[in-house]
């Protein structure tokens, strides 16, 4: 297979101007699909267009990525398919939903977990993180070291304030296609639906759904403020993308090639966690200004109401002593 060659830069700079802006681009060599589930505009998408054109740059055109967002190309569970069939060679997805393949990648939801985002990032950039890309790696898929931000979630409604564990009873809330999220809110008393994300405006529209749960971010973009009434700002999981790769598909690339392309998204990973950061020292105002109603709420009461409900020690037991472990020695006793 053809080696890609890095462009000598020190050379090339003592090149005349006309030479280096007349040398033609090569032919991309590698063409690979990228996709997710972030409408165009959020962080998500603009920054791995980011990393998409930065690694056309770095190796002359060669490896050529296309972004398909806002889940052009189906839902979560059909890209996942078409991830591991190689029909899609690039994906980045919820560790929550991914769970479902991966058991081990959606201990970082676990509800109540993790306090700040300083503990967020020491984990999934350290022990735990390593972890979950072991177990993702047995799948025939490769996990980057670097997950994306999708937030902190909060939970909506369009028919009462949340405040109290008790306020979630019988409440038919969206959640996405994973089981973590429908046990947790099933032992909160809830009536969680699962729907893909592509569909819950609709559903929030047409009352099949009373409230959903996402980070401020999404709630924004997503326009779902047009729906709902309150934002209760419960943080009660965390929740990050795993930008994912089809072992076939990248293993075919050189290796020169397949460094470029880690190191970009990576590097975008980083980026957009900073772009998650400042928007969500605005958004909350932003959404006031919509419409939304805040409100603060008992979190020590929910994660008691967790541990009562046995939801910690059930999922201990699913993901074993070795991945309960570490979670714990991050973020401190659960269960």
């Amino acid at each position: 297979m053809t080696r890609l060659y890095r462009r000598a830069l020190l050379a090339g700079a003592a090149l005349p101007l006309f030479a280096i802006n007349t040398r033609p681009a090569r032919a991309a060599e590698f063409s690979l699909k990228l996709a997710n589930n972030s409408p165009v505009t959020h962080p998500q998408s603009v920054r791995q267009q980011e990393a998409i054109d930065r690694i056309k740059a770095a190796t002359n055109g060669a490896v050529e990525i296309q972004l398909f967002p806002n889940n052009q190309l189906g839902s979560d569970t059909d890209m996942l398919s078409q991830l591991r069939s190689g029909a899609i060679d690039l994906f980045s997805l919820s560790g929550l939903i991914l769970a479902t393949l991966v058991p081990a990648a959606s201990i970082n939801g676990i509800g109540f977990a993790f306090k700040d985002y300083d503990t967020v990032w020491k984990a999934m950039d350290g022990k735990l993180g390593a972890y979950v890309r072991s177990e993702i790696g047995k799948r025939g898929l490769v996990a980057m070291d670097k997950m994306w931000d999708n937030g902190f979630r909060q939970i909506t409604s369009s028919t009462h304030p949340i405040k109290v564990p008790a306020d979630l009873k019988g409440f038919k809330i969206r959640v996405p296609v994973s089981p973590l999220w429908t046990s947790m809110f099933q032992a909160l008393g809830a009536s969680p639906i699962s729907i893909n994300f592509s569909e819950v405006y609709s559903a929030l529209q047409t009352k099949i759904a009373e409230g959903q749960e996402n980070p401020l971010s999404l709630i924004s973009i997503a326009k779902l403020y047009e729906v709902q009434k309150y934002v209760s700002m419960t943080s009660h999981m965390w929740d990050g993308f795993w930008m994912l790769g089809n072992q076939r598909s990248l293993s075919g690339l050189p290796a020169d090639a397949q460094v470029i392309v880690a190191r970009e998204l990576n590097k975008s990973a980083l980026d957009e966690r900073a772009d998650i950061g400042k928007l969500n020292g605005s958004v909350a105002e932003e959404l006031k200004s919509k419409g939304l109603t805040f409100v603060e709420v008992d979190k020590p009461a929910f994660r008691e109401a967790l541990k009562a409900a046995g939801f910690y020690g059930d999922w201990k037991k699913k993901y074993g002593d070795e991945a309960w472990g570490i979670l714990e020695a991050e973020v401190g006793g659960l269960s």
